[in-house]
């Protein structure tokens, strides 16, 4: 009995450790903020305090670089931009893909900020195992679960009931601190 014990508490003080590492290494990596778009709405606070900001260069159809005055802001802020998706459909990377259709995301992107994103996430992280090699194989350093776990990584609208920002969650429209 008595070893039985030591062995649950061995492995809940190991567990209590993980989550210990864990809320460190977020507290420290960069912040990023996904679903960033002209044609979607997202407060300033998320794009000033966010180090890498996921595109979506083709949201409801329209091309971002159909909006230079945005393009050029967004280059201002001086963060790290990353291609997220290229329309941002539903599953769009679980059902394989060409190498054209992502390049149509690209040009876009590049239209938009003169060079070609480096980075791509799926939106949903949800990307298939064909698709993923067909985006390495194209140069792209992949953002997936991983990075969702080791990163605070926010979305342009949340919004509603539990809508984690910066160390508050919002709960009825009230400001509550939850840390």
């Amino acid at each position: 009995m008595k070893k039985t014990k030591k062995i649950l508490l061995g492995i809940i003080i190991f567990l209590l450790g993980l989550l210990i590492i864990l809320f460190f290494i977020r507290l420290l990596s960069s912040r990023q903020l996904d679903d960033v778009s002209p044609a979607i709405p997202c407060e300033k606070e998320l794009l000033d305090k966010t180090d890498i900001l996921m595109i979506v260069p083709l949201y409801d159809n329209v091309s971002i670089a159909e909006n230079q005055s945005w393009c050029n802001y967004i280059l201002s802020l001086n963060k790290t931009l990353a291609l997220h998706g290229v329309y941002h459909t539903y599953q769009e990377f679980l059902e394989p893909r060409e190498e054209d259709y992502i390049k149509i995301g690209m040009e876009e992107f590049k239209n938009c900020f003169g060079f070609y994103p480096k980075i791509f996430e799926a939106p949903q992280v949800a990307l298939g195992k064909e698709n993923r090699k067909l985006l390495e194989d194209m140069g792209f350093e992949i953002k997936g679960w991983f990075n969702m776990a080791t990163h605070k990584v926010y979305h342009t609208q949340e919004t509603g009931d539990f809508a984690i920002r910066f160390g508050k969650i919002r709960i009825t429209n009230k400001l509550i601190d939850f840390i």
